[in-house]
């Protein structure tokens, strides 16, 4: 993978995007990098993800204008649903993914930071998706996923006027979770991790189901789904686990992912 780095600590896995002469931006091999990356965790062992992007400077600072420039309209279309495949695998992926936005998050890398479950940023992070400045409309899922994180009217502003925003601005509106000093911010997303892998696997892989699959549907299919979804945690090592501990006053927990 020429683009993109993964390594592991413990039961938490860490994607890099390493394309620094183009500041991470996204073209095709990045694309098929990260898709071979996801190939490549291993979901009996690792808990939770994190996407972040190689330097100080930049997360992902787009989609690579250079490969857009000459595509005609279906090549286009084609683009948009190649990034967005591997956006909607990163969404749907069992385990959860804490983007660490470590500076530029323009266009695809704005996009990309959406589809993964928690955001959190260095105070040196720009958002933005600037595309209709291109001549083009956010292609990776940023008219979809921008409205429903931050609610139609601020997406729309964000959109149609270009405007890129502050890590401030971005904490505001609730895009990210919360803002780090550079320096901070991949051990703060590693400490989140890891809280996050200490808990029951299985519990946690339903909970992301349920909330996904559930914004999608009425109340009432979404409270069907949740039913499904805490059912399918007992009978389980890791449900007799926990609820053993609780009982027997243990802080110590055994979960082992069956």
């Amino acid at each position: 993978m020429g683009y993109v780095n993964y390594e592991t600590e413990g039961a938490v896995g860490i994607i890099t995007i390493d394309r620094p002469k183009a500041l991470n931006a996204l073209n095709s091999e990045v694309l098929d990098d990260l898709n071979a990356a996801l190939d490549g965790v291993d979901l009996d062992v690792i808990r939770c993800l994190i996407l972040t992007g190689g330097g100080q400077k930049s997360f992902v600072a787009g989609a690579d204008i250079g490969e857009m420039f000459d595509l005609d309209i279906a090549g286009g279309e084609a683009f948009a649903h190649k990034g967005n495949d591997i956006f909607l695998r990163i969404e749907s992926f069992p385990i959860p993914v804490i983007a660490a936005v470590n500076g530029f998050a323009l266009g695809g890398g704005c996009e990309i930071s959406m589809s993964c479950d928690i955001r959190i940023c260095s105070d040196n992070a720009l958002f933005g998706q600037p595309e209709v400045g291109l001549g083009i409309t956010p292609g990776f899922g940023g008219t979809q996923r921008l409205a429903r994180l931050v609610g139609s009217g601020i997406a729309k502003e964000l959109i149609y006027s270009a405007k890129n925003i502050k890590a401030d601005e971005a904490y505001r509106i609730g895009l990210v979770n919360a803002v780090y000093p550079q320096e901070e911010l991949l051990p703060a997303a590693k400490k989140l991790a890891s809280k996050i892998a200490a808990n029951a696997p299985i519990a946690v892989r339903q909970c992301k189901k349920a909330i996904n699959e559930g914004l999608q549907v009425s109340i009432k299919e979404g409270t069907d789904i949740e039913c499904k979804c805490f059912g399918e945690c007992f009978e389980t090592h890791d449900q007799k686990e926990g609820m053993g501990a609780f009982l027997e006053k243990r802080k110590e927990k055994n979960f082992i992912n069956k």
